[in-house]
């Protein structure tokens, strides 16, 4: 697989202060298999999904301890010159380019609203070796209360074109790489308690919603909406027994037509 057009998600982590509990409930909803945990590199353990890396765990480093969540990354021929970017519309960047061995450079940034994201610069590890399929990511949103902060900060970092969903009922916007959809943008309801702070939820792909939705709820985790039918597939948002937010589709069972779009100006 070739390294992926700047703005392309590339990549999924989280930090999880229980690590093993994290790889049995994960194990279990989305069949993942795990590797070695690499020790020269804070214990980063890949996911598989049929023996293509799909994903990491890591326990946090000391002093990092909080709320673990899932972190997408969006790839770039040039970490330094995005960060460069970010800084330069109002984001901030929260850890600097860094170089992670042959494997690539990364950093860790917050749009102005407040929606943390990494940026994967790709050496040796490239990313996704699958995307699409059971068991790995599918998709992704940015949930935000303050759309308009969101919608002038990732086109003027990435090369995306924006379109408008035609909904008079919901506000969310798809970033596109050419004609290909990348990115979504959800505007945040009063439906979110307002303890729940701005983040990318994670769509990962399930072969039976319902099915991987009562396994999550039997291991721990919580049902937070869904599941709920779409054009898209049926789907359903979950957090994690440790916390971190997270959904599951089935893009094999899709109801409905797909939604008109419109470009923004």
């Amino acid at each position: 697989m070739a390294a992926q057009p700047e703005g392309m998600p590339c990549w999924v982590d989280a930090m999880f202060s229980d690590v093993d509990g994290a790889k049995s409930f994960y194990g279990d909803v989305l069949g993942w298999t795990f590797g070695e945990s690499s020790s020269e590199y804070g214990n980063y353990t890949q996911a598989y999904s049929d023996g293509k890396a799909v994903a990491a765990v890591v326990p946090p480093m000391p002093g990092q301890e909080g709320q673990s969540a899932w972190c997408l990354y969006l790839a770039s021929p040039d970490a330094a010159a995005v960060a460069g970017k970010i800084r330069d519309n109002g984001g901030e960047v929260l850890m600097e380019p860094m170089q992670v061995g042959e494997f690539g450079s990364m950093l860790l940034a917050r749009d102005p609203g407040g929606v943390v994201f990494g940026v994967w610069q790709a050496g040796a590890h490239e990313g996704f070796e699958a995307k699409g399929a059971p068991g790995s990511y599918c998709w992704a949103e940015v949930f935000t209360r303050e759309p308009e902060k969101s919608d002038g900060f990732f086109p003027a970092v990435f090369p995306y074109r924006v379109k408008r969903m035609d909904d008079d009922v919901m506000d969310y916007r798809l970033f596109n790489l050419g004609d290909e959809p990348v990115l979504g943008r959800m505007k945040m309801t009063d439906d979110f308690p307002p303890e729940v702070p701005p983040y990318l939820n994670v769509y990962f792909g399930v072969e039976d919603c319902d099915a991987a939705v009562a396994k999550a709820t039997a291991r721990g985790g919580v049902l937070r909406f869904g599941p709920m039918d779409s054009p898209f597939g049926r789907f359903a948002a979950l957090t994690d027994p440790q916390g971190a937010a997270f959904s599951v589709i089935d893009m094999t069972t899709t109801a409905g037509d797909m939604p008109r779009t419109s470009d923004v100006a």
